[in-house]
């Protein structure tokens, strides 16, 4: 690809899909939340929305009995995916499909039906970019009755909000809530919550900064003297040092709820 031709969004994925993971979290944190969800057997139908490459759909698929899929907009991130599915012989169980997770129901694959629901619905790191009230409305009727939502959102920890930490994740289109208002969100849109907790420290820095910076660096030695890849590798390093100054205040908390 000609310097001249790449995008914010060609970049984003280009240092994003070696990665494990395509944001904060640990597959530890993924078993403590699978936890609290109960009555899964060989059954159950599980549904990763905005599964990456799919770092904690393969967990998912490797602790439970059941079927999972996972679905994301980017092509790229699926082909591997598919790749991880086969190469832990999960084939049978584990599927990623391109698709809006914002539009379930214009899927068309043939292992995803609009009009079937799921036991579990499964989000790591990309509800805030839709609204969490928009999501959860609409993930609703994809889930069985007594199914459940378990998902992170970046969240406000304290009561004080600091203006440069709002001001990054709104540039963003992103937008931070406390734990509070987002549980009562929750129960609005029609999900008793059972739990919630904060990822702690080194999801954020050891299974997602730490990488991503190395795959910048990759990109930066390949693309040498481009401004839009400069401009998205400063960007980047910002929210490192956003996070490491102001991580007290905000972080990603899961939440684990069923629905009523």
């Amino acid at each position: 690809m000609e310097n001249k031709e790449i995008s914010m969004l060609d970049i984003l994925i280009e240092t994003h899909i070696g990665l494990e993971r395509q944001g904060p979290g640990s597959a530890e944190m993924t078993l403590k939340a699978l936890s609290f969800i109960e009555n899964l057997d060989e059954n159950s139908r599980l549904l990763d929305l905005g599964c990456g490459t799919g770092g904690q759909t393969m967990v998912l698929a490797q602790h439970t009995a059941g079927s999972v899929i996972g679905i994301d907009q980017f092509s790229e991130f699926i082909t591997v995916f598919n790749e991880n599915v086969k190469k832990l012989n999960l084939q049978n169980r584990a599927k990623g499909i391109v698709g809006n997770i914002e539009k379930l129901e214009e899927i068309k694959d043939s292992s995803f039906s609009s009009s079937s629901k799921f036991d579990v619905i499964w989000c790591e790191g990309v509800i805030d970019g839709i609204g969490v009230e928009k999501a959860l409305s609409h993930w609703n009727g994809f889930i069985k009755d007594s199914g459940y939502i378990s998902l992170t959102c970046p969240s406000w920890l304290t009561d004080n909000h600091p203006d440069e930490v709002e001001k990054f994740w709104s540039d963003a289109g992103c937008r931070l809530d406390t734990i509070e208002y987002n549980t009562s969100i929750m129960q609005k849109c029609g999900y008793n919550l059972i739990t919630v907790f904060t990822l702690p420290d080194e999801c954020w820095i050891d299974n997602y900064f730490i990488p991503k910076t190395s795959a910048e660096k990759a990109v930066m030695e390949k693309y040498v003297g481009n401004e839009i890849v400069e401009e998205y590798i400063k960007s980047s390093k910002y929210e490192v040092e956003l996070y490491s100054k102001y991580k007290q205040y905000y972080g990603y908390v899961f939440y684990i709820g069923k629905k009523m």
